[in-house]
């Protein structure tokens, strides 16, 4: 699997204040947030995922895998789509947004993978089969305490997929590392989450 380039704490920062401001400004102003210039590292092409908690349970989570622009772009759209286009939730309102707590999955490209090769925690996986497709980031299988076949048939059922098209020929299994960082950790002063 490739490496993924590291960001700083500085980038991380960056990259939680660029998606709470994107938010706010669709949530409230309902416009698209004018983005700053940014730092190279933010400027490389990656996909990502936002994800949104309040008062610790699931808000919304969008992201990009596919043809992602620089990291910073890519990470203002998946926090708007997360907080407006999730079609799991309603939209984020403006009395929430205080509450909302801000986590970024900068995701490396996904690459085949076996299914004994899958590393809970440490890969994220992506089940394709024809025009269906379903992700998890890796903190999903690590938070659940997943075994790797329960992680493959959550990928597929999130792909609306039989729980064991893992397991068929024309299922590919893909799978990629992140690095996620929240609010809560840059907050604190705690190093970046791997």
């Amino acid at each position: 699997m490739r490496k993924m380039f590291r960001l700083s704490n500085d980038d991380c920062r960056a990259l939680l204040d660029l998606a709470r401001r994107a938010i706010s400004t669709a949530v409230i102003e309902k416009q698209i947030l004018d983005i700053p210039p940014y730092s190279a590292a933010l400027a490389h092409p990656a996909a990502a995922f936002v994800t949104l908690h309040r008062n610790g349970q699931l808000r919304g989570c969008v992201g990009q895998v596919e043809s992602p622009g620089p990291l910073a772009e890519t990470v203002a759209r998946a926090a708007i789509s997360a907080a407006l286009h999730d079609s799991r939730f309603p939209e984020v309102q403006a009395d929430e947004l205080e509450r909302l707590e801000i986590e970024i999955s900068v995701i490396s490209v996904p690459e085949p993978i076996s299914p004994e090769a899958i590393v809970i925690g440490f890969h994220g996986l992506l089940v394709v089969n024809g025009e269906k497709r379903g992700l998890l980031l890796p903190q999903v299988a690590g938070e659940r305490k997943w075994s790797a076949e329960q992680f493959l048939e959550e990928t597929c059922s999130k792909a609306d997929l039989p729980p064991d098209a893992w397991r068929e020929a024309s299922t590919r299994i893909l799978a990629f590392t992140a690095e996620v960082f929240s609010e809560t950790g840059i907050r604190s002063g705690d190093s970046v989450r791997i």
